[in-house]
């Protein structure tokens, strides 16, 4: 077969340094914007970027030539130095190091975007924490709670 043909659907989720509540309301709407105009210089597709103060989902497609771990490390560095120059009030703002990606089937593209556009209310009910150990769990990853949070 002369071609190669992909369909590449991540679930991306990481934290603020700390887990503090950094991404303030001044702050999260352009960073959202900026977020899914950095997946698009990489060659992909933002589906969905949303979160809360102390952490961000973004539902992916990407290219396959892309390693997963190259374009976090890539939008992280970048949205961090973006934030620093755009509000100058937030030179501590950064990103925790590690990330989740993990693979969405595309029957499920819907339920996931449903899912990161209804972040704000999902956190009423439970932490980060919690979130993140339930999706570990979820897509079957071993973990240990000792290196989780630091």
């Amino acid at each position: 077969m002369p071609q190669s043909f992909t369909q590449l659907h991540y679930h991306l989720v990481f934290s603020t340094h700390q887990r503090g509540p950094s991404i303030t309301q001044e702050i999260q709407t352009r960073l959202w914007e900026y977020l899914g105009g950095m997946i698009r210089g990489e060659g992909g597709i933002a589906i969905r970027v949303g979160g809360v103060p102390d952490h961000i989902h973004m539902l992916v497609t990407i290219h396959q030539r892309i390693a997963i771990a190259d374009l976090v490390r890539n939008i992280k560095a970048g949205s961090s130095g973006w934030v620093h120059d755009t509000f100058p009030n937030a030179m501590d703002f950064r990103w925790q190091s590690g990330y989740g990606a993990f693979t969405v089937s595309h029957s499920a593209v819907d339920s996931v975007r449903d899912y990161i556009a209804r972040q704000e209310h999902h956190h009423t009910a439970m932490t980060f924490q919690e979130e993140l150990r339930l999706l570990l769990r979820k897509h079957d990853l071993a973990f240990d709670e000792r290196f989780l949070w630091a």
